[in-house]
């Protein structure tokens, strides 16, 4: 599956990805925002990648974010915790370090959003953030997620505990003003 706009393209995770992948999962510095404690060996990512196209029986999907004029990958947004039953997911984006600040997290969930609204038709698409984590709080507000509760103390750091933010963004209430959904998207 290949979801694009002008500047970038979403497509599924693939064997050939798993040195890249290895190398983010292995990445100490943002295992706080990714919730990760150890570290993934090589076979684990393998095996990942291996069954990682069907959300719909593992209940989650990795895509990776491609620059389209390069095609170079600059990161991923996993969906997860997918609900069928409830119509909703968990998402999360990881942009590598080289390529933050550029607009390409903000365009990731856009296209995104759109996949899991539309396609997918889900009802309502969370994630959570740590409160220290402010440019990701402010990426999810600004495309209409609304701040929906605080786990106290949720996470460990050096320094003490911290909380654990869950945003929602609901269907009903996405309006395309907001979100910025597109009807011409494209897919190869």
């Amino acid at each position: 599956m290949f979801i694009k706009d002008d500047t970038i393209t979403l497509r599924c995770a693939e064997p050939e990805d798993a040195e890249l992948i290895y190398r983010w999962e292995n990445d100490r510095g943002i295992w706080r925002v990714s919730g990760t404690h150890v570290p993934f060996t090589r076979f684990q990512i393998d095996q990942f990648l291996l069954s990682n196209n069907d959300l719909f029986s593992q209940k989650q999907l990795r895509l990776m974010i491609d620059l389209n004029e390069t095609g170079e990958s600059i990161g991923c947004i996993d969906i997860y915790d997918y609900d069928a039953l409830n119509e909703r997911a968990k998402v999360g984006i990881l942009i590598d370090e080289t390529h933050r600040c550029q607009g390409h997290a903000a365009s990731t969930l856009l296209l995104c959003l759109e996949y899991l609204f539309h396609d997918l038709m889900l009802h309502q698409v969370y994630c959570v953030i740590d409160e220290k984590n402010i440019e990701s709080q402010k990426l999810f507000e600004k495309q209409g997620f609304v701040l929906c509760g605080r786990r106290k103390d949720w996470i460990k750091t050096e320094d003490g505990f911290i909380d654990a933010l869950e945003y929602q963004l609901i269907r009903a209430t996405a309006n395309t003003s907001t979100t910025g959904f597109s009807t011409s998207r494209q897919y190869r």
